[in-house]
């Protein structure tokens, strides 16, 4: 059983993008968390770079990162039992800018060591030994990290597919695989993303995705919010952030001018493409702006039918949706776009390939009469737990070990 997998009584250091004080959800904060209940783990944050700390001086944020810098203010934070937040006392160069590889390669490698030279100091000061190194996608301030830092074991976490993003681009075609190669050890939140990591690194894994999902789950009590009650049934609906990026506004205006009856109602703050495109002309299509998290399952309860209208492109292709698990703890019926991220809810979500598949699997889900499908959707989303990521993640890395 995956339970005899567990690893316990070790020290996890873990780096990565997305620094514990950041605002919005992190997979990696999750993680962290689910390590700490058997093992010492030592979240870092991503090393304050000289651009912001001139742009963004008066971010509270980085003022606290500029004391912990000029020595200040201590540079860990207890979290919690076995969990410890590291702010790097080292500032490092913006380089991403630079073009030329060799010299670009050689002030990456002057921040690596900047950075593994104060994430030495963290694990000297709580005594941690023969680490796991756990990297969250960050390719470059961590690229030479297995080097500098002589980890037990380094894992390379995969959980959004970079080098569709320019940023990531311009170094990360050359590095990402190189740093896939020399972990120990990849793991991926999705089967393309595994698949991706595979090409350089035969020990590459999906290993699945956590999701909070207990407050959609519940049944509720309250209303239906108000801004969504008077509208005409049926109301389909998606709760998210409206990207462009992401989302296809083409496939929605389909979809709002092909039945007009239907009620399309879109939960989320808007990029500018958004704003500026014609679904605001379109009187079924009804924008109900942001809203508290704590506000969306009211919202996905009130909708007959839920959508995840992807644009297929190099961002979304592998992604990880979280919102599908999200609608599906509802047990309310889903259409999304078939992508190979997606493979995995193929048997309890309508997979669509075109915009009239979206018109046809919509108007299906909305005729069922299954009365178990309900609870089918909803235990198969709540199967979707960090522990039982964190466990297959502690089996890959037993058998790495064997």
């Amino acid at each position: 059983m995956i339970d005899s997998y567990i690893i316990k009584n070790r020290d996890i250091v873990i780096v990565g993008q997305q620094p514990w004080d950041t605002e919005i959800g992190s997979n990696c904060k999750n993680i962290a968390e689910e390590f700490s209940r058997h093992n010492r783990v030592l979240y870092v944050n991503s090393p304050l770079d000289r651009i912001s700390k001139l742009k963004h001086k008066n971010d509270p944020k980085v003022k606290k990162r500029i004391e912990v810098i000029n020595k200040s203010t201590d540079s860990i934070l207890t979290i919690k039992e076995n969990l410890w937040n590291y702010y790097p006392d080292e500032l490092i160069e913006s380089i991403n800018w630079i073009k030329n590889d060799v010299l670009y390669n050689w002030l990456n490698k002057v921040n690596n060591k900047r950075f593994a030279n104060s994430i030495t100091k963290g694990i000297n000061k709580l005594g941690f030994k023969n680490i796991i190194l756990f990297n969250d996608n960050d390719i470059f301030r961590c690229f030479y990290l297995k080097e500098l830092l002589n980890p037990a074991i380094s894992i390379y976490y995969s959980r959004d597919y970079l080098l569709g993003v320019d940023y990531w681009k311009l170094h990360g075609q050359k590095l990402e695989p190189l740093l896939i190669k020399k972990s120990d050890l990849c793991v991926a939140n999705s089967t393309y993303l595994a698949n991706h990591c595979k090409k350089y690194n035969k020990n590459s894994f999906y290993v699945g995705q956590g999701c909070e999902l207990e407050t959609f789950n519940i049944k509720l009590d309250q209303q239906t919010p108000d801004d969504i009650i008077k509208l005409p049934g049926p109301i389909i609906g998606y709760v998210g952030a409206l990207q462009s990026i992401r989302l296809d506004i083409k496939l929605l205006e389909y979809i709002a001018k092909q039945k007009p009856e239907w009620s399309i109602v879109l939960v989320g703050p808007e990029d500018e493409e958004f704003k500026r495109s014609d679904l605001h002309q379109i009187s079924n299509i009804h924008f109900l702006g942001s809203k508290n998290p704590s506000e969306l399952p009211a919202y996905i309860h009130s909708f007959n039918v839920c959508i995840n209208p992807q644009i297929v492109n190099e961002v979304t292709i592998g992604n990880y949706p979280r919102k599908i698990d999200e609608y599906l703890a509802t047990g309310k019926p889903v259409v999304a776009t078939k992508t190979e991220g997606m493979s995995i809810f193929s048997d309890h979500v309508y997979l669509a390939t075109s915009k009239e598949d979206y018109i046809t699997m919509i108007t299906k889900s909305l005729e069922e009469n299954d009365q178990h499908l309900p609870q089918a959707r909803a235990d198969f989303a709540m199967s979707h737990t960090w522990e039982n990521s964190v466990k297959e993640i502690y089996r890959r890395i037993t058998d790495l070990s064997n």
